[in-house]
């Protein structure tokens, strides 16, 4: 009996795991159709204002439990994982395919990484160095030739996407020195509550409501915006970070590799153009992420073991 638990369980893991690469691989191309009858500045004040809202249950539960010198630390979480990425990611990709933010934005574990060095006294050994120079190749190869027009414009637009990725590798550094003890339900609920009232005011200064009232096209994107927030951003949170105490954050962060996947596919069923210099961008990333993340360990441990 207790080896059919046991099953059931990973099988429950892995599926979780799977719908979440899908929720997350799915969240480029919602906000491509969202930049469709909306803008940049609106789709990504509108993500933040309705996970505030998907998010609010939370805020009953955990906001009294937050200690007050914890406040300041899950404001800058919440700025650099939350507040600024979408705004980057939807101005970026009002000039690049979904596709190609998809694949940069497995980037992100080695930007922690390198953040984790630099500001973090993380340490770290020559394999996972040389894992974080293979991914930042891939995504330079990305910036360079992922548009099917390069231009000094398309250069911009691609770098915005890394900008993001950076930010969320100063959260991660954060949650990781300041956060760790602090529940991350909390820290989601919280943080998205302080970013979620200044992003609503502002949509509300735009020409929004207006949109909304003449042009059915900005009512569709409203729909795909409102799925982006509600999925993408509230449920895929609290699913990885149930999916991350049920099981390891090494598990959960396998998520990395799948997500760029699902984003290519949604791409190319779009229409989009996938290149070979795409593909070989997408290999040297997921390599990197590979080299440089906590599976490096065991690599070093084989490699030591023959050593001695």
């Amino acid at each position: 009996m207790h080896a059919v638990n046991t099953e059931r369980d990973a099988a429950l893991n892995w599926a979780v795991l799977a719908l979440l690469a899908l929720i997350w691989g799915t969240s480029f191309i919602l906000m491509k159709k969202g930049l469709l009858g909306l803008s940049a500045m609106q789709v990504a004040a509108l993500r933040i204002s309705i996970s505030m809202v998907a998010l609010s249950p939370l805020l009953i539960r955990y906001l009294g439990r937050v200690p007050r010198h914890k406040v300041l630390p899950i404001f800058w979480v919440g700025l650099f994982g939350s507040g600024l990425p979408p705004f980057l990611f939807a101005i970026a990709q009002t000039r690049i395919d979904s596709a190609l933010a998809g694949i940069m934005n497995a980037a992100t574990p080695l930007f922690a990484f390198v953040i984790g060095i630099a500001f973090f006294a993380v340490g770290y050994h020559w394999l996972k160095l040389t894992g974080v120079l293979t991914g930042l190749a891939g995504a330079m190869v990305l910036v360079l030739y992922g548009s099917p027009n390069p231009s000094l414009d398309s250069y911009s637009y691609g770098s915005l996407v890394l900008l993001a990725t950076l930010c969320y590798g100063i959260s991660v550094n954060i949650i990781g020195r300041h956060l760790r003890d602090v529940n991350p339900l909390a820290i989601t609920s919280v943080s998205f509550l302080i970013l979620g009232i200044p992003a609503l005011v502002f949509l509300l200064t735009t020409d929004f409501t207006a949109r909304i009232a003449s042009s059915a096209l900005s009512r569709e994107s409203l729909g795909y915006v409102v799925i982006l927030a509600v999925m993408g951003t509230a449920t895929a949170n609290i699913l990885f970070f149930w999916l991350t105490q049920r099981t390891t954050a090494l598990f959960a962060s396998t998520v990395t590799y799948l997500i760029p996947i699902v984003a290519l596919l949604w791409g190319v069923l779009d229409g989009e153009h996938i290149g070979a210099m795409h593909l070989l961008g997408m290999v040297l990333v997921l390599l990197g992420v590979y080299l440089s993340g906590s599976r490096a360990n065991g690599l070093l441990r084989r490699m030591q073991g023959k050593e001695a």
